[in-house]
């Protein structure tokens, strides 16, 4: 009994720093990876001005399916790259315009993708809190209940497995948004070589 309880301490002790977030304008983001809301232009695209062709890129059907294509990360990079080469290289009439349709489309959908798993993120954080406050709350009513003078196993072992199912989902959580916090600079780092890609074959 008293290693369950250790285990729920520690888990509220683990939970204490969800409520100090490194930037203070963020108070739901808990990775250690700052929080940039959205993707800056200039920091993954060197081409053309793109203003001229700003969400136009829906109205191409064969822009649009391969933005969609690119975009997941289930489609590797090397063969997100070869689908780009190929494509703009059979638009030779104009490579330029067919370049600047499929980054803005990219631009467009990753930084949607990235911003949804940025509110995941801070969705399961405020989830956390909560947890935290309950396996607290669970654990000194199991020490109250220990400390009786005459104690109700009964009750002592449903509020201990309680607290150890409770404990459980909350460490998986926190190994869940330790993976996910990667997320978002894998997509920076996705739009960055896919953009870079896009202008050597417009060039």
């Amino acid at each position: 009994m008293i290693g369950r309880i250790a285990i729920a301490l520690l888990a509220v002790a683990a939970s204490t720093g969800l409520g100090r977030a490194a930037d203070p304008r963020y108070p739901d983001w808990p990775c250690a990876q700052a929080k940039v809301p959205e993707i800056s232009l200039a920091a993954v695209w060197a081409g053309p001005p793109l203003d001229d062709v700003q969400g136009k890129w829906k109205e191409d059907a064969r822009i649009t399916a391969l933005v969609e294509k690119l975009a997941a990360r289930r489609t590797s990079l090397d063969d997100a790259q070869k689908a780009i080469t190929d494509f703009l290289a059979a638009s030779a009439g104009d490579k330029t315009t067919a370049g600047k349709l499929l980054f803005t489309g990219l631009f467009d959908s990753l930084n949607a993708q990235r911003s949804s798993v940025m509110n995941g993120i801070e969705r399961v954080t405020r989830k956390q809190r909560e947890a935290a406050e309950r396996i607290r709350a669970d654990t000194l009513a199991l020490q109250a209940l220990q400390s009786a003078p005459s104690p109700d196993q009964s009750k002592i072992d449903e509020l201990s497995n309680q607290l150890l199912w409770e404990t459980r989902i909350f460490e998986d959580r926190q190994r869940v948004v330790r993976f996910v916090c990667e997320v978002p600079t894998t997509i920076d780092q996705r739009l960055f070589a896919l953009g870079r890609t896009i202008q050597q074959e417009m060039e």
